[in-house]
């Protein structure tokens, strides 16, 4: 029986073990989930996968059938996708880190991947006032147009996701370390749903995945891979927040932290950090005026990828020229979401999220839960 391109994509990421031999496949492939599963035994044997990995990969392995049937039909359902590890869409700032994953379950706009994030992190168990501040940073950033990642853990995370959303036009994305359908903690199910309105809930497990404990610092790295800059609200001394932001660190990341009360405990993880070096975070403003360079380098970036004039990426957008950007052309008066502009532009989400984003940026744009449309003189 043949199957897709993502199904094939899907048995390379149910196949498990270490994700380098399976990512040395792809990439000898070119991406090319498909090839891959046609090199057949011999090649995948030489690159170290193993008995079970064969059998998985040839689809005789009945306990992961129901994974896999699972997983077929979550990515069946609207809003949900698979972002292989060369996909365009695959986001750049996760390339970079030590080990990234072979793909990407998406529940939501992929595209908010692609934009500026700022990671913000803390205990579980927050005072009120670091909950506020979680909030007030969130609410602010989210309002400069950069998006708000974290966790959807109890406390910090929680009060970070909610900042962003009350923003205008807010966008947050929450990386689960359960699969992409569930919420940990499950009081949080109706945050995760307005998360996949507002944003991106994203997981490397499939779906239906408990919340197994070795999967949350696996988590961490992506958290801190996705994002410029991680802000670290609470932690205590030995804290997932501090793991974190020492993955943040070594991915060559900003890491900004609050001080507190020398009489909070939650206090003492974040002083550490600024001991060891960690950037002192007072004011939203703070993180702007630090992240400024390093936000006009992630734009050069994906211009240069899109082979567009840096001094002016969007001079082509506009509608006055006589053979309009299909992008602008695409765009109308009433919003329309990102699955349309695809299939009018015949752009991938990947080129047209840094366009969007720029004219976003310069008010001829508004964005209103995951749709676009041409701001109103």
């Amino acid at each position: 029986m043949s199957i897709s391109p993502r199904h094939a994509l899907l048995r390379l990421c149910l196949a498990g073990g270490r994700l380098g031999p399976r990512r040395h496949l792809l990439e000898a492939h070119g991406g090319d989930a498909l090839a891959v599963l046609g090199a057949g035994a011999n090649a995948w044997r030489d690159v170290g996968l193993t008995a079970t990995q064969i059998n998985r990969l040839r689809g005789r392995d009945a306990s992961a059938d129901d994974v896999e049937a699972r997983a077929l039909r979550w990515l069946d359902e609207p809003g949900h996708h698979l972002i292989g590890w060369m996909d365009a869409d695959y986001p750049p700032q996760l390339r970079q880190i030590a080990s990234p994953p072979l793909a990407l379950y998406v529940d939501g706009d992929p595209a908010c991947l692609w934009r500026p994030q700022v990671a913000i992190v803390g205990s579980r168990n927050a005072t009120h006032g670091g909950q506020d501040n979680a909030r007030l940073f969130a609410h602010a950033l989210a309002e400069a147009g950069i998006a708000i990642t974290s966790g959807l853990a109890a406390g910090i995370d929680a009060a970070a996701h909610l900042g962003a959303l009350a923003a205008t036009d807010g966008v947050t994305i929450a990386v689960v370390g359960t699969g992409p359908d569930r919420a940990y903690p499950v009081s949080h199910a109706g945050l995760r749903d307005q998360i996949t309105l507002c944003g991106a809930v994203v997981s490397e497990h499939p779906p239906g995945t408990a919340p197994l404990r070795r999967h949350f610092p696996a988590r961490n790295r992506l958290v801190a891979g996705l994002s410029l800059a991680t802000l670290v609200v609470e932690a205590a001394e030995q804290s997932g927040a501090l793991i974190s932001a020492h993955m943040a660190a070594e991915a060559g990341r900003e890491v900004f932290a609050l001080p507190g009360s020398i009489h909070n405990p939650l206090a003492r993880g974040c002083h550490r950090l600024l001991r060891d070096g960690a950037q002192l975070a007072q004011s939203p403003a703070d993180l702007m005026e630090a992240l400024a360079p390093h936000l006009q380098s992630a734009v050069n970036s994906l211009r240069r990828r899109l082979d567009a004039p840096i001094s002016d990426p969007v001079a082509d957008i506009g509608e006055t020229q006589s053979n309009p950007h299909p992008l602008w052309d695409a765009l109308g008066h009433d919003p329309i979401p990102m699955d349309a502009l695809v299939i009018r532009t015949g752009l991938t989400v990947a080129q047209l999220s840094p366009m969007l984003l720029a004219l976003e940026l310069e008010g001829r744009l508004s964005v209103e839960h995951g749709r676009y449309a041409r701001k109103s003189a």
